[in-house]
Protein backbone atom coordinates (compact mmCIF):
# COMPACT_ATOMS: atom_id res chain seq x y z
CA UNK A 1 0.00 0.00 0.00
CA UNK A 2 1.80 3.21 -1.16
CA UNK A 3 -0.89 5.72 0.09
CA UNK A 4 -1.94 6.30 3.77
CA UNK A 5 -5.81 6.73 4.06
CA UNK A 6 -6.07 10.33 6.15
CA UNK A 7 -9.77 10.38 7.11
CA UNK A 8 -12.93 8.06 7.84
CA UNK A 9 -13.95 5.72 4.89
CA UNK A 10 -17.40 7.46 4.28
CA UNK A 11 -20.67 5.87 1.83
CA UNK A 12 -19.64 2.90 2.37
CA UNK A 13 -21.21 -0.27 0.31
CA UNK A 14 -21.77 -3.76 -0.10
CA UNK A 15 -20.09 -4.93 -3.81
CA UNK A 16 -20.55 -8.53 -3.12
CA UNK A 17 -20.38 -11.22 -0.32
CA UNK A 18 -20.39 -14.82 0.26
CA UNK A 19 -19.70 -17.36 -2.88
CA UNK A 20 -19.84 -14.50 -5.67
CA UNK A 21 -16.71 -13.48 -4.53
CA UNK A 22 -13.94 -14.88 -7.19
CA UNK A 23 -10.91 -14.31 -4.61
CA UNK A 24 -12.79 -16.54 -1.56
CA UNK A 25 -10.90 -19.53 -1.66
CA UNK A 26 -7.48 -17.11 -1.26
CA UNK A 27 -8.86 -15.02 1.42
CA UNK A 28 -9.61 -17.94 3.46
CA UNK A 29 -6.49 -19.59 2.90
CA UNK A 30 -4.56 -16.26 3.63
CA UNK A 31 -6.76 -14.90 6.20
CA UNK A 32 -9.05 -17.61 7.88
CA UNK A 33 -12.71 -18.86 7.19
CA UNK A 34 -15.47 -16.25 7.75
CA UNK A 35 -18.05 -14.46 5.85
CA UNK A 36 -16.34 -12.30 3.91
CA UNK A 37 -17.50 -9.23 2.18
CA UNK A 38 -16.29 -7.00 -1.05
CA UNK A 39 -17.16 -3.36 -0.06
CA UNK A 40 -16.17 0.05 -1.50
CA UNK A 41 -16.67 3.77 -0.24
CA UNK A 42 -15.02 7.04 -0.53
CA UNK A 43 -12.04 8.44 1.53
CA UNK A 44 -9.22 11.47 1.60
CA UNK A 45 -5.99 9.61 0.90
CA UNK A 46 -2.07 11.01 1.23
CA UNK A 47 0.22 9.29 -1.72
CA UNK A 48 3.95 8.42 -1.14
CA UNK A 49 4.28 11.62 -3.14
CA UNK A 50 2.83 13.64 -0.67
CA UNK A 51 -0.79 14.21 -2.69
CA UNK A 52 -3.54 14.63 -0.74
CA UNK A 53 -6.67 13.68 -3.07
CA UNK A 54 -10.63 11.91 -2.55
CA UNK A 55 -10.61 8.62 -3.95
CA UNK A 56 -12.78 5.35 -4.39
CA UNK A 57 -11.22 2.46 -2.30
CA UNK A 58 -12.01 -1.05 -2.22
CA UNK A 59 -11.69 -3.67 0.01
CA UNK A 60 -12.25 -7.27 1.60
CA UNK A 61 -13.94 -7.36 5.11
CA UNK A 62 -14.64 -10.33 7.52
CA UNK A 63 -15.91 -9.56 11.33
CA UNK A 64 -13.11 -10.84 13.24
CA UNK A 65 -10.42 -10.22 10.75
CA UNK A 66 -11.10 -6.76 9.75
CA UNK A 67 -10.46 -4.65 6.61
CA UNK A 68 -7.45 -6.43 4.36
CA UNK A 69 -5.87 -5.80 0.54
CA UNK A 70 -7.20 -1.78 0.34
CA UNK A 71 -6.69 -0.92 -2.98
CA UNK A 72 -7.48 2.48 -4.79
CA UNK A 73 -10.47 1.91 -7.74
CA UNK A 74 -9.91 5.92 -8.79
CA UNK A 75 -9.32 9.29 -7.94
CA UNK A 76 -12.04 11.48 -7.45
CA UNK A 77 -10.62 14.72 -7.13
Amino acid sequence: MNFRIISAILEVQIIASGKSIRDRKRLVKFYGGARWRKMKGIASIQSASGRIALAELHWYEAHGIGKKEIKIKRIIS
